[in-house]
């Protein structure tokens, strides 16, 4: 059963972020950042370091079997006697070895009746692709090639550890913002209550803590996907050129055709590593992809 796939996936990846960063802590020797004496800065940064860190990295470490797992992605054996699936295995290790990738990645299909694709792995040289099987069934076979060209770049350009690195930053920031301004706020408040004989209230602090770590992981959700819109545009270039700018054209404007076939809703988890995504409004400083309108005009742009 799916589901409990995905509970026991998610549990186990949570205890081994838990246990990874009290390691951690204990190899660095950081010691607790609230202390009698007050707030010890350097504690607090290496503390959100290192909590900020570990989850994304640990996460990305995981990704292709998280991806298996919870997509039901298929390995193809690179030597089966399916004449389609032989084809999408060659044309994915053509583009890997134009775009002079480490090794080949693994190339998979997942049942599903949504047209998309993704890319994930924690190097260049331990790499998944992985198409749907409404995908192959909609697509003619250049369309399929400006897609896979466009994830082998996001292989090639490093973007799994980019957005890693960038996830990372992010939750360290929020994680030291929100606790120094939070100590600041409680230790404000502790000169009125000492005129009145009271002292630190870790209550409020905690309180205050977690008002604005909601607040800054709202920006901080901005910031990350801004990159992550970056990261599609730099990927769409990229597999212009190692699929040819007509197939990569083609290929966003099947997405475009079949929009309503695009699942964004099923995986949220995996949606920021498929080719395409949705978002409107308000919505759109939150969407990890930009408009299939101005990825394809961006591409048409360029030179022929």
């Amino acid at each position: 059963m799916a589901w409990v796939k995905r509970i026991v996936l998610f549990v186990a990846v949570n205890i081994l972020v838990m246990v990874a960063i009290g390691i951690l802590l204990r190899v660095f020797g950081v010691q607790p950042y609230l202390t009698a004496n007050g707030i010890d800065y350097g504690s607090l940064m290496a503390f959100c370091l290192i909590y900020g860190m570990a989850g994304a990295f640990i996460s990305l470490a995981l990704s292709r079997m998280m991806a298996k797992w919870m997509m039901g992605v298929r390995v193809i054996d690179p030597r089966t006697h399916d004449h389609d699936l032989q084809q999408l295995v060659q044309i994915v290790h053509n583009l890997a070895k134009s775009a002079r990738l480490p090794s080949m990645p693994e190339v998979g299909i997942y049942e599903s009746p949504e047209v998309n694709a993704f890319a994930t792995g924690p190097t260049k040289s331990r790499a998944l692709v992985a198409v749907s099987s409404g995908l192959l069934s909609r697509m003619r076979s250049a369309e399929v090639e400006g897609v896979l060209g466009h994830e082998i770049a996001h292989i090639a350009n490093g973007d799994m550890v980019t957005m890693t690195l960038v996830q990372g930053v992010v939750n360290a920031f929020v994680m030291f913002l929100s606790r120094a301004i939070a100590f600041a706020v409680a230790q404000a408040l502790r000169g009125d209550k000492d005129e009145r004989g009271g002292g630190f209230s870790y209550g409020t602090y905690f309180m205050v803590q977690i008002v604005l770590e909601i607040m800054f992981m709202i920006f901080g959700a901005m910031v990350v996907a801004w990159f992550s819109r970056v990261r599609e545009f730099r990927a769409d270039k990229g597999g212009a050129m190692l699929a040819g700018r007509d197939n990569m054209i083609q290929a966003l404007e099947a997405l475009r055709r079949t929009y309503e076939m695009v699942d964004t809703h099923a995986q949220p988890a995996l949606q920021t590593l498929k080719i395409s995504g949705r978002g409107s409004g308000l919505l759109r400083l939150f969407a990890s992809h930009p408009s299939l309108e101005d990825r394809i005009s961006r591409l048409e742009r360029m030179s022929a």
